[in-house]
């Protein structure tokens, strides 16, 4: 069983929000960053702004024999890159350094963290703690002719946090609890302090032996019983796999999967490829250079995004992802709906005043679809639309309940 396509979305959430558009250290967006997944001290004061210390989710496994399960921890390190000038044979800080064609910049990056706790059984409870050191590193720069100019001081805060686990009976299944508590113990005074003590874009990843997860979307009462905090666990891997696990920091559907058209990270906050590209490309050439000393992986976001031809930007416009899934048909009192049946419509929740207007008239069933809630939903054109068939072609349809449609012949 390979965890690669897990990390591959998981890496996704790690650096979701890391840069925003447009990438640039000066940008006031890229002031205020890390939005997703921010275990914050807990002694910090309310001006310090900090998140909330804790996150846990529950989820389910099947008792097949004496399992037991691996538990990954991710999360990001606050780093902070100090430029700084020579002076004489000292240094001062610099908000910038200029060395040749190179330009430096002080700014805040993050390192990659993973905890990995093996072997711990389905039953009883357990609790580890997590430390993190903090850590100081200096990179020397130098000139053309190998004169020291300056150096880049990069820091980085000690961080202590701890996991628990609990695993209870419930209706044949087991119910597993993971939480992570950031346990800083000092008091935090101000929102720069708070976030070098946080754990950014923390996120699980459980993997099952001798055991399989089911899905907390089933509807049993088991699943219903399961309380999430601020980290929802969702099926990993491909269709099917039921031994991988991913609680993450924002809502996921089953199995999530990286888009195929997508040519790489973005990482501003609900990306849509194309639109942040073009914005990409229509940056001055100063404001790319800029993007490029903020951070390297904003420069390969600005290389990428200047290396695509036609073809390549033309693969990421006007493709339509359902989240939905499709069904042939559904029932009601009157009949049974499906794809080409013509039905009266009776708009009963009132959603907005369109409704008023669309009462009685007739409508062709396109399809009927149930969201990631289970809610079944059917899409409808109006059979005396002039624009049906540009409606249909686009996708671009009327959705009611089914008791809000009457079946005619």
């Amino acid at each position: 069983m390979s965890l690669d396509s897990v990390r591959a979305v998981a890496d996704t959430v790690l650096y979701e929000g890391y840069l925003l558009y447009p990438y640039r250290a000066g940008a006031a967006k890229n002031r205020s960053r890390w939005q997703f997944g921010v275990l914050g001290p807990p002694h910090a004061v309310p001006a310090a702004f900090a998140e909330p210390p804790e996150m846990s989710m529950q989820c389910l496994l099947t008792p097949d024999g004496a399992g037991w399960i691996t538990v990954r921890l991710r999360f990001l390190q606050l780093q902070a890159r100090e430029v700084q000038r020579r002076r004489g044979d000292d240094h001062e800080p610099a908000e910038r350094l200029r060395v040749g064609g190179t330009t430096l910049l002080s700014w805040d990056e993050a390192v990659e963290r993973e905890i990995t706790l093996p072997d711990l059984p389905v039953h009883g409870d357990a609790e580890f703690p997590v430390i993190v050191p903090g850590g100081e590193d200096v990179e020397p720069v130098h000139d053309g002719d190998g004169r020291p100019v300056g150096r880049v001081v990069r820091r980085r805060w000690p961080l202590t946090a701890r996991i628990r686990t609990s695993v209870k009976a419930d209706d044949g299944l087991l119910r597993l609890t993971v939480s992570v508590t950031n346990e800083h113990a000092e008091p935090v005074p101000e929102k720069e302090s708070a976030t070098r003590h946080s754990l950014i874009a923390a996120h699980l990843m459980v993997e099952a032996h001798d055991a399989e997860f089911v899905s907390v979307r089933e509807p049993i009462p088991a699943a219903r019983r399961c309380r999430q905090d601020r980290c929802w666990p969702v099926l990993a891997g491909p269709p099917g796999e039921t031994r991988l696990l991913l609680g993450a920091p924002i809502i996921l559907y089953d199995h999530p999967r990286l888009a195929e058209r997508s040519p790489g990270d973005l990482f501003d906050g609900c990306e849509i490829d194309e639109l942040l590209t073009m914005r990409v490309r229509t940056m001055t050439e100063h404001e790319k250079a800029e993007a490029r000393a903020t951070d390297p992986r904003a420069a390969a976001i600005v290389d990428r995004c200047d290396a695509l031809d036609d073809d390549a930007l033309l693969s990421l416009h006007g493709t339509r992802i359902d989240a939905a899934a499709n069904t042939h048909g559904t029932r009601i009192d009157a009949g049974t709906i499906t794809h080409g049946t013509l039905v009266r419509l009776r708009p009963a929740r009132r959603a907005d005043a369109q409704d008023l207007f669309l009462a009685g008239r007739i409508a062709l069933v396109n399809e009927v679809v149930t969201d990631v809630d289970g809610g079944t939903h059917v899409a409808v054109v109006l059979l005396d639309d002039p624009a049906a068939d540009l409606h249909d072609g686009y996708g671009r349809y009327l959705y009611f309940a089914p008791d809000e449609l009457e079946p005619v012949s």
